[in-house]
């Protein structure tokens, strides 16, 4: 019984990927569905793909305060932690930018926590 309802979890997992890789291909000009299938795939632990979509993502829309967060969080997932440390710095300036005190504290403590871990 419990193989059967992970079996259907997983499928209902992939037919969103799916659905959000059509949705974002029908919609270029919009950052939340490559956002979306982004935090799909992380959500599916397919770290690297997810950091394809992440780096697709920051390449078209590199004022998409979302993304940077989750990003970095993915990059440290994959023990890339110099480039999370990189990444996360990039969404601070941004944030920055945009005047968002909220997300600059998010990305900030984040940043703290990874230094943290790397002098561990």
């Amino acid at each position: 019984m419990r193989a059967a309802a992970a079996a259907r979890r997983i499928l209902r997992r992939m037919d969103r990927i799916d659905t959000l890789r059509a949705f974002a291909a029908q919609r270029p000009d919009d950052p939340f569905p490559l956002y979306g299938l982004a935090m799909e795939l992380r959500n599916a632990q397919r770290y690297d793909e997810a950091q394809e979509v992440f780096d697709r993502l920051r390449a078209a829309f590199p004022d998409y305060l979302p993304a940077y967060f989750h990003a970095g969080a993915n990059l440290a997932a994959l023990g890339r932690t110099e480039d999370a440390l990189a990444r996360y710095r990039d969404g601070l300036d941004v944030a920055r930018r945009a005047g968002d005190a909220k997300t600059a504290d998010e990305i900030s403590a984040a940043i703290a926590e990874l230094e943290a871990k790397q002098t561990e």
